[in-house]
């Protein structure tokens, strides 16, 4: 245990053990603090103000405490009365000290809140304050602190304050006050209607004041719309992608009516131009790769050719073999009405498809993303290739430019070098896969180096032209220019949601910065009966997000008045598939850094796993981030073959509170490559072996001898 744990709990102990000692019972006397307010109320009242003044500025617990004690030493009204303008006043002084004096420590430590509050303030304003006000359940400290980073008026945060913590200090007060009014501590004394009624209502008061805010901005949402008698279906939901497929599926599955539209083609980005084709073309280039190194396995004379058109060919026709299974035919089996059109919602209630206007007791936005191509001057003239149109090349190039080092971009740069293309990659980051630890960047920057690839980093593109050979890109950093001669273009530097031209606008429903739409814990947008999943909702960009959001938008839309089940998002994994696969789940160590969580590292290298040795595949390492002194796991990264595989291992621990030492007590095949997992453990475990036990342990041994 750590010595300032240590020091902590003498000193609690001293403290406990001094106040029995000196019968520190009778100064908490409830009978002496009313003898005090009786012999001097105005002296009395003012300690207590400024008591709780101080309390609030200074972010102290024991604001509840001290409001129910107001209550029973000096009744309802002056308790209210002193409580309502100490706790206000307090507040602000605490707002203002974070925002001055401690506005770096307030951000390292609540910074996590700004965004949402931010944009809590800018969609409502005031109310959105009013709101956390009225809601006690909210620590009133949090609030007081990330308000004050926020560029809300000190007059403004004032009053609103003071108004919106009036009720819950009526609540809290009348609780003390009832309290105060016991004369005997027995059953007959405490079993009053009044103090009985009281503390139910001091219970009660957080869910119902949560309830009458809903109710409110919901009528405030559908006061301008008629809700019709009768709905044509249970569920609409725009759009066949993954989400969207996922959520026919559930709603299909418990016997509602529902109905899907997509204006383009089932399965969405990740059967058509996304997920599938670019594993296809992966395990093309990795094959090509393989023969060609063949000879490190005794294999002579294995060339790898590739034959663009026919690789290209093959991709298409894995699409086609997949399709099956996002088909309209499979869906209206299912019992899922299909709809190919443009759907346009025109009221809360009501989408318009092919001149037809559907009702639905609930709706479910699922229209994904697309690639986002940036306005770089030049850029449209150069015929930019994204993941969208990329499938459909005809003529293949012999140099290709990639914009963007994240994993689209990582993925394909350098599948197409392992495919016979001249490869240049640019980011305008100082490293490539920047979400991961930089150790993770500087070994794929090597792999990809060692194959070929040109990698240009911290280099801006500033412009394009055209050439005889093709097209120029201008590049530009701090230390000057340069050109990159090319025959093809790549975009890859992210995605932007679909939110333009079916109807959001005219409904209000608000964007986030980003792009995606806003909403709340359940998938909700301002509409309550209007959900949004998926790439269009964020905040992860992933399929697997996409099936796992589906889930809980389709079950709050048609179950939600019964049971609600916010989106969970505490154990999300992913990958990135390049070879050497990078999958991670949790924190990293820069995350874990910047949120100033105490962690420790274990690392084991994959050249000592004798399956990783067999196949030739001995390099990367699988890291594990635990809580200090604990085999908990905050976080894992893998580098390594089918990486995306043994990541799983991690989730399902992380998931379901399982630490390392479980394991490291599981079989695990040999020999497999999960095996990693398991020496990981071991790794860990022989680092946190008590030196004191083997010394014993050794003296056993002898003495056994």
């Amino acid at each position: 245990m750590p010595i300032k744990k240590i020091l902590l709990i003498i000193v609690i102990a001293a403290i406990v053990a001094a106040f029995f000692w000196f019968d520190g019972a009778q100064y908490l006397s409830l009978d002496l603090f009313k003898q005090w307010f009786e012999d001097d109320p105005w002296r009395a009242a003012g300690i207590y103000f400024g008591l709780y003044v101080l309390i609030a500025a200074l972010s102290l617990p024991g604001a509840a405490i001290i409001t129910i004690l107001g209550g029973a030493v000096f009744g309802v009204w002056w308790g209210v009365l002193l409580v309502s303008f100490a706790s206000t006043i307090g507040a602000t002084i605490a707002f203002l000290l974070a925002r001055t004096l401690f506005s770096n420590v307030v951000n390292r430590k609540f910074g996590n809140y700004l965004e949402d509050v931010n944009r809590g303030v800018e969609r409502e304003g005031a109310f959105y304050l009013l709101t956390m006000r009225l809601i006690p359940i909210i620590p009133f400290m949090v609030v007081n602190l990330v308000f004050g980073l926020t560029k809300i008026r000190v007059w403004t945060y004032y009053w609103v304050s003071q108004v919106g913590m009036l009720v819950g200090t009526v609540v809290y007060v009348n609780a003390g006050a009832q309290l105060g009014a016991v004369e005997e501590l027995s059953p007959a004394g405490i079993l009053t209607p009044g103090l009985w009624g009281a503390f139910i209502l001091l219970a009660v008061f957080p869910f119902v004041v949560r309830a009458a805010i809903n109710k409110y901005k919901a009528w405030k949402a559908y006061e301008s719309y008629t809700k019709p008698d009768e709905f044509d279906a249970n569920l609409i939901v725009v759009g066949a992608g993954s989400a969207g497929l996922v959520s026919a599926y559930i709603a299909a599955a418990v016997k509602a009516k529902v109905i899907l539209i997509e204006k383009h083609k089932m399965g969405g980005d990740c059967l058509n131009t996304g997920c599938v084709p670019s594993k296809a073309l992966i395990r093309a280039a990795k094959t090509s790769h393989m023969l060609k190194h063949a000879d490190a396995l005794g294999i002579e004379n294995a060339s790898g050719d590739v034959n663009l058109s026919k690789v290209f060919n093959r991709v298409n026709q894995v699409i086609k073999d997949i399709e099956p299974h996002d088909s309209v035919e499979r869906y209206s089996k299912l019992g899922v009405e299909c709809i190919q059109g443009e759907a346009t919602l025109v009221s809360p209630y009501g989408v318009m498809v092919n001149g037809r206007v559907i009702t639905a007791k609930n709706i479910i936005i699922a229209s994904g993303a697309r690639p986002f191509v940036p306005p770089i001057p030049g850029l449209d003239k150069v015929d930019p290739l994204t993941s969208d149109n990329l499938w459909s090349l005809k003529e293949y190039p012999k140099r290709l430019l990639v914009m963007g080092a994240g994993p689209i971009g990582c993925e394909l740069a350098q599948s197409f070098q392992r495919l016979g293309v001249d490869v240049t990659l640019v980011d305008m980051a100082t490293r490539v896969m920047p979400r991961e630890d930089e150790d993770v960047s500087e070994y794929m920057l090597d792999r990809f180096q060692e194959e070929g690839v040109r990698v240009l980093l911290n280099q801006q593109i500033v412009g394009f032209e055209t050439s005889e050979n093709g097209y120029v890109a201008n590049l530009r950093n701090g230390s000057g220019q340069q050109t990159v001669e090319c025959d093809r273009v790549l975009v890859a530097v992210g995605r932007k949601a679909n939110t333009e031209g079916f109807g959001l606008e005219s409904l209000g429903i608000e964007l986030a910065p980003q792009g995606t739409i806003i909403v709340d814990e359940y998938l909700r947008t301002r509409f309550p009966n209007i959900y949004a999943c998926g790439d269009v909702a964020g905040p992860y960009q992933f399929t697997h997000t996409a099936s796992h959001q589906a889930w809980f938008a389709t079950v709050n839309a048609l179950f939600g008045k019964l049971k609600k089940f916010r989106v969970d998002y505490k154990v999300i994994p992913w990958a990135t598939f390049t070879d050497p696969e990078v999958a991670r789940v949790g924190l990293s160590e820069t995350e874990a850094q910047e949120k100033d969580i105490e962690y420790e590292i274990t690392q084991y290298d994959l050249d000592d796993l004798d399956r990783a040795i067999a196949d030739n595949e001995a390099r990367g390492f699988v890291k594990v981030l635990t809580a200090k002194g604990s085999d908990r796991i905050l976080g894992c990264t893998i580098v390594g073959a089918h990486g995306g595989e043994l990541i799983t291992e991690f989730v399902t621990a992380m998931k379901y509170n399982l630490g390392l030492n479980k394991i490291l007590g599981t079989i695990h095949i040999y020999p497999t490559m999960s095996e990693a997992n398991k020496f990981v453990a071991g790794e860990w475990k022989r680092n946190h072996v008590s030196q004191f036990t083997m010394k014993m342990l050794e003296k056993f041994h002898r003495w056994m001898r």
